[in-house]
């Protein structure tokens, strides 16, 4: 527990010097909490309660739990980038498992009860840097009233590329992000859609030059009453980066999907800006592997943690818990033991020796040569 009280002590606290709580203290019950189930700043002012004798094994507690207004207050006001940066130290290590060519996926994800009256679900987002086959959060950026893009640079910038590979939705394909990847010593692979009309009208003029017998990989899914195939195609896009101002473009991926859901068909074409040339098994992995973000993590966000349902709006207050949420995933999933995830959670809200195992789980990264 002491890596968690030691960087939560990084975090600077906004308030008054003369406040009651240690601001370490109380982010490490909040951060508990949320990771056994709890949603909204009562809810962790009761968990507190509840638990008292257990954080009492590792907390001072000067004054007893925080109420529920503390922790709203500390919330409004402390910095989401602060917060997540302090969960970055906590898992460092795991982060330092990257290898080259893994894959890092950003996208967005709309926090939608955090919305105000009148607000459209997605006013406000968290902009997450996903490793796919860590399935681990590696750095998130609040996004609020269209800043996703925004959001998503701010995001690259706190993370290493260099010799990972970019992937996100056509939003991102775009003059400035492929500029911050590039400048990271990264790769990208990028889905292109009509907000990049010109270039995805040349893209598709390549495809139409290829000659019989061009390289293509195919792969074939069945289950669930699904049979998905997908033949992939990579093509060079040479001296197209400079005509379309488009720096480190080096070749396009087209994805052909076929589905068959209960005997109905549907197909796809996705193409794809690549700042280097794949094989188009590695296209097909690449993309893949893109959709962990949604899978691994916004669809489990949203399932064992109940995100759409959290109300949490005021100021920062949003961004901070969906802080905890995607740093909570994080951390049971360090978890060797069997068992789904939703019920690691509950069990860790059952059994204290249990979430003391996870907790104790995650080591301090070994110091610098």
């Amino acid at each position: 527990m002491q890596i968690f009280l030691s960087a939560f002590d990084d975090v600077p606290d906004p308030r008054a010097s003369n406040a009651r709580h240690d601001l370490a203290e109380l982010l490490v019950i909040a951060f508990v909490s949320v990771l056994c189930g709890s949603s909204s700043c009562a809810e962790m002012a009761a968990f507190g309660r509840a638990k008292e004798s257990f954080f009492r094994g590792f907390l001072k507690l000067r004054h007893a739990i925080p109420s529920h207004d503390t922790f709203s207050t500390v919330f409004r006001m402390i910095d989401p980038k602060a917060l997540d940066a302090a969960f970055g130290k906590v898992l460092a290590d795991v982060a330092a498992l990257l290898r080259d060519g893994d894959v890092i996926a950003i996208d967005g994800k709309a926090l939608r009860g955090a919305r105000g009256k009148g607000e459209s679900a997605r006013t406000r987002m968290m902009v997450s840097a996903y490793a796919a086959r860590l399935r681990l959060t590696l750095a998130s950026a609040t996004a609020d009233h269209g800043t996703e893009l925004d959001a998503a640079l701010e995001v690259l910038g706190l993370i290493a590329l260099k010799g990972k590979v970019v992937t996100a939705d056509a939003l991102h394909c775009n003059r400035r992000t492929v500029a911050a990847i590039n400048a990271g010593g990264g790769d990208w692979c990028l889905a292109l859609k009509a907000n990049q009309d010109s270039l995805l009208s040349d893209a598709r003029a390549c495809f139409g030059q290829l000659t019989e017998g061009h390289p293509q990989a195919r792969t074939e899914d069945r289950g669930h009453g699904r049979k998905e195939q997908r033949t992939a195609v990579v093509t060079s896009a040479k001296g197209l980066a400079e005509h379309h101002e488009f720096p480190g473009l080096k070749a396009f991926g087209r994805i052909e999907a076929t589905r068959e859901i209960d005997g109905r068909t549907s197909s796809e074409t996705r193409y794809f800006a690549l700042s280097w040339t794949p094989a188009p098994e590695v296209l097909l992995a690449t993309v893949r592997a893109h959709w962990a973000i949604e899978n691994a993590l916004h669809w489990q966000l949203d399932v064992s943690f109940r995100e759409d349902a959290a109300r949490n709006r005021k100021d920062n207050a949003s961004g901070n818990i969906a802080v905890l949420r995607r740093r909570a995933l994080d951390v049971v999933r360090q978890d060797p033991s069997k068992g789904s995830l939703s019920i690691k959670l509950k069990r860790a809200g059952w059994d204290e020796a249990f979430l003391c195992s996870i907790l104790n789980g995650v080591k301090p990264a070994p110091p610098a040569a």
